[in-house]
């Protein structure tokens, strides 16, 4: 089973044990292996174990892509996978790791998409947010890396105050939590964390201009180190609005100063889309954009 910590005694061992004994259900970490925190959604023949179930191998061919979801829905927290994506000839790809509410009308999301190319060119990233229902909040940053060369991680911190996408450690979009100001945010809704591979030649790479070569097939994308720390739903529900967890500490609720000037780096030098600017989608800027960082 994954094991359990203690939100609020991250770095101490012997009150670690200590909370292990007392909150089991509370807060849920780093699986052991792939299928004891995660289950297989769609084409099983397309999704292949490796290393005793500790990585996966996704595959993407002419009869189907494939993904997989977690076993629990969770309230807030932060989760991190590994992530080697198609390498070469990658155009019409899409890699997504994401998490979502699982409901149809109000929906609750957060995306990355990884926008495959042609061979040389870079890897487009791809971030997306719902919330309450509204998404519609598109980002795009060229990769600084070759993220088929090595195993790259990518998290998405989620907490009272802020969503953060990290990749690397390094932040590449936050969406703070204005409310108070009638912005919408996702507070409510647990969700669930996926992941699939599949083909989007009809938008993903150049808006569709670059279709996928099926010659290269098949494609494939590799994952390990999956790592969920969050409050499960169903489980106490005290854990969601508990302000001991670690991820809603002090540290978690705004990038701290080395984070921010990473964070500005990324916005000057590599990012290619942003709704915000975009006056064509959006001749009155949407709120959250104006809503001060």
């Amino acid at each position: 089973m994954a094991t359990i910590i203690c939100p609020s005694l991250r770095n101490s061992v012997a009150s670690l044990c200590f909370c292990i004994l007392l909150y089991s259900v509370s807060v849920g970490a780093r699986p052991a292996t792939f299928l004891e925190d995660f289950r297989i959604t769609w084409a099983d023949s397309h999704i292949r174990q490796l290393d005793g179930g500790r990585a996966i191998q996704l595959v993407l061919d002419q009869s189907s892509g494939c993904g997989f979801a977690s076993k629990r829905q969770y309230l807030f927290g932060r989760v991190s996978m590994k992530i080697k994506l198609v390498p070469g000839d990658s155009a019409g790809t899409v890699t997504a790791f994401y998490m979502n509410s699982d409901t149809d009308t109000v929906r609750d999301e957060l995306d990355f998409e990884f926008l495959g190319n042609r061979t040389g060119q870079p890897y487009t990233v791809q971030t997306n947010i719902y919330a309450h229902g509204k998404g519609n909040r598109e980002q795009r940053v060229n990769l600084w890396f070759d993220p088929a060369a090595d195993f790259h991680t990518y998290t998405i911190l989620w907490n009272h105050r802020q969503i953060v996408f990290y990749v690397d450690e390094v932040p590449i979009r936050v969406y703070k939590n204005n409310e108070a100001k009638g912005i919408p945010y996702p507070t409510r809704q647990p969700m669930g964390v996926y992941s699939t591979l599949w083909e989007a030649d009809d938008w993903a790479t150049r808006g569709g201009l670059e279709k996928i070569n099926w010659s290269k097939a098949p494609f494939l994308a590799y994952y390990k180190d999956f790592d969920i720390e969050g409050c499960p739903v169903p489980g106490p529900a005290s854990c969601a609005s508990s302000t001991g967890n670690w991820w809603e500490g002090t540290t978690y609720q705004a990038l701290n100063a080395i984070e921010y000037r990473r964070y500005k780096w990324v916005r000057i030098n590599h990012m290619i889309y942003d709704y915000c600017t975009d006056k064509s989608r959006y001749p009155v800027t949407p709120p959250e954009c104006v809503a001060g960082f």
